[in-house]
């Protein structure tokens, strides 16, 4: 029976990192949005490591904030450490990473939802989805609520069929303490939807007070952190340390003498665990030779005693982790206040959706986040923040919103997701994007601003601060290409001083920005500009002049990219009947349904000679259809 008062025009089932970004998305832009949690006191929680941030996973956060996204703002107000990542190599992999009070960032991001307007918060469990003509309707609850929508955005993170695993003990949980999605669940199943099982799990948690901090390394703050979001201008947390130690032989050996008490190697769980963030265990048996490993230190809170021990996560029975944590020299006395776990969930195979995230099965249905098969809060922020956006379009009747890989990290992880699909939990690295000297942290929001602006979710004095950036980078440039330098006793000894080659002859500043010796500021003391520049120009000057050639040649490659991208693939288009195809790649193009030549060109087993056979029978229909 319906007893909803009022129809919605997106729902969007859970509020964890996924679930925050697409209900904020969504009311944002207008449309009437109800967010549905398991537990109000839970939202946006951080249940494994209490950070933000770091490899590639830094440039989805800053591409989040420049489109108008939270997670980069909440960050900011919850970080207790900034580091900058990969500082020794190129911007193209600079990362930006933060550890964060995990009880803060989880109350910020509920007083933001809880203020915003058009949404509403409530706390109830989704059973099932309510369907007319292959096209969602509604949603009932566990109770037997019915709500009414116009669209649903399913976020459940790890809850679907969630199984919590300590040695041999099995707790059904969505997140250890919580219950799991069950009911949902098995409606997605009846629906006919792929389903798969995925393994990941978190660290022991130990109490500061019985750790030896002095036999492990400390590592502090960046001494001038700079923000995650780009409209931040204060950091209000004070700056708190982390620890580095390292496992050892006795470590090991316990755990090799205790492997069939783990729930991995015991035979309880049949779900695929990650191959680049392996369990300890796993560890173990998968590099034998390694006397040792990392163990790394983390506050959970400003006023929290429990101790992140990232390194340590195993599905072991709690006596032998104890065994196993005191093996660490400064952990001998250490107290565990939550053990270690892993935790196996469902999650439906991504090739199931279209570009927008939007189900092919079932119209109005979006999925985001960990039910896609990936891992990490910043990839579950970023399919959040793409999945509202395509919910409200499509309420609105607006295009869809899509990104391409030349335009953003969210673009390739999105790409990545519903052209090749994953069966092991999908994590974001910068070697998956092929124009990453491009998508860089640094120059986000002038990349994206535009297009959130278009959206409605960034603001005009944001797009017009971007716009001035762009405009004030593209005349200094000019300015270096024009103006020389001669070789004067005052220039020349400056050069000498920075360790870098005198001149003979008149030398444009382009030139001298070239050499590694010098950065831009150096510049500035030679030449100044004729007026104050910002310092975000300063930045996107040095870039763009130092990798110059670079940048020309991704240039060139995108080019490249463009050009299959626009040979678009006709809906009704029969890939049986395309001759010269084998059979795998007709039923791979069949469930992918790619939208465009290009994206069939990134299928796994496609080659060049299969993409030409799919060019000429393109041209082929194309030309039969319009006779």
């Amino acid at each position: 029976m319906n007893f909803n008062f009022k129809a919605y025009d997106v729902i969007v089932i859970g509020a964890g990192h996924a679930g925050c970004e697409a209900a904020l998305a969504s009311a944002r832009m207008g449309c009437n949005t109800l967010l549905l949690t398991i537990d109000m006191d839970k939202i946006a929680s951080m249940p494994c490591s209490p950070s933000i941030g770091g490899m590639a996973k830094g440039q989805l956060v800053k591409e989040i904030d420049a489109l108008g996204g939270q997670m980069a703002k909440i960050t900011d107000s919850s970080a207790i450490q900034y580091r900058t990542l990969n500082t020794r190599k190129g911007p193209a992999v600079h990362s930006t990473r933060t550890q964060n009070d995990k009880a803060l960032y989880s109350r910020n991001m509920k007083a933001v939802l809880e203020k915003t307007k058009n949404l509403d918060l409530k706390q109830a469990m989704a059973q099932e989805l309510v369907l007319e003509n292959n096209t969602v309707t509604g949603l009932i609850d566990d109770t037997g609520f019915e709500y009414s929508t116009r669209t649903i955005v399913i976020a459940t993170g790890t809850f679907l069929k969630g199984m919590v695993h300590i040695g041999a003990s099995k707790i059904e949980a969505g997140r250890a303490g919580e219950f799991a999605s069950i009911g949902l669940a098995q409606n997605l199943a009846t629906l006919g939807f792929n389903i798969g099982r995925m393994k990941t799990g978190t660290p022991p948690r130990l109490h500061a007070d019985t750790i030896d901090f002095s036999k492990f390394n400390i590592h502090n703050s960046e001494s001038r952190p700079k923000p995650f979001s780009f409209s931040t201008t204060d950091i209000p947390n004070p700056m708190l340390p982390s620890f580095m130690g390292n496992t050892n032989r006795k470590t090991h050996e316990i755990v090799r003498q205790n492997l069939k008490y783990s729930a991995l190697y015991g035979g309880h769980i049949k779900g695929k665990s990650a191959r680049y963030c392996p369990s300890f265990e796993d560890k173990i048996v998968k590099f034998p030779d390694r006397d040792s490993h990392h163990v790394i230190l983390e506050y959970e809170g400003i006023d929290s005693k429990e101790i992140y021990a990232s390194g340590l996560g195993n599905s072991l029975p709690l006596e032998i982790q104890y065994k196993v944590v005191r093996s660490v020299k400064g952990l001998e006395a250490a107290k565990i206040m939550r053990p270690a776990y892993a935790i196996e969930y469902d999650y439906v195979n991504p090739l199931e959706l279209s570009a927008a995230l939007e189900t092919k099965k079932l119209k109005g249905l979006f999925l985001a986040g960990q039910i896609n098969g990936t891992s990490g809060y910043e990839e579950a922020g970023a399919q959040g923040l793409w999945a509202g956006i395509n919910a409200a379009c499509t309420v609105q009747k607006r295009n869809p919103f899509l990104l391409d890989r030349s335009q953003a990290y969210i673009g390739v992880m999105v790409d990545d997701l519903v052209t090749r699909g994953t069966n092991e939990p999908y994590r974001m690295f910068t070697s998956r994007a092929e124009y990453r000297l491009l998508l860089r942290e640094d120059n986000a929001d002038l990349r994206l601003s535009r297009i959130g602006n278009d959206l409605g979710l960034v603001d005009d004095d944001t797009l017009k601060f971007c716009k001035e950036i762009a405009a004030q980078t593209q005349k200094e440039i000019q300015r270096l290409k024009k103006a020389v330098v001669k070789p004067t006793k005052t220039v020349n000894a400056f050069l000498l001083a920075k360790g870098t080659n005198q001149i003979t002859n008149g030398v444009k500043l382009e030139q001298l920005l070239k050499r590694a010796e010098l950065d831009y500021v150096s510049l500035k003391e030679i030449c100044p500009p004729p007026e104050p520049v910002l310092e975000r120009t300063e930045q996107q000057v040095e870039i763009q002049i130092k990798y110059e050639g670079y940048i020309l040649r991704q240039l060139n490659e995108i080019k490249k990219y463009k050009d299959l991208e626009k040979i678009n693939i006709p809906e009704n288009f029969d890939y049986s009947k395309a001759h010269g195809l084998s059979n795998e790649l007709k039923e791979k193009l069949n469930q992918i349904l790619p939208n465009s030549l290009g994206q069939a060109s990134r299928i796994d087993g496609m080659t060049p000679a299969a993409i030409s056979v799919l060019m000429v029978g393109i041209s082929a229909f194309q030309i039969k259809s319009n006779t």
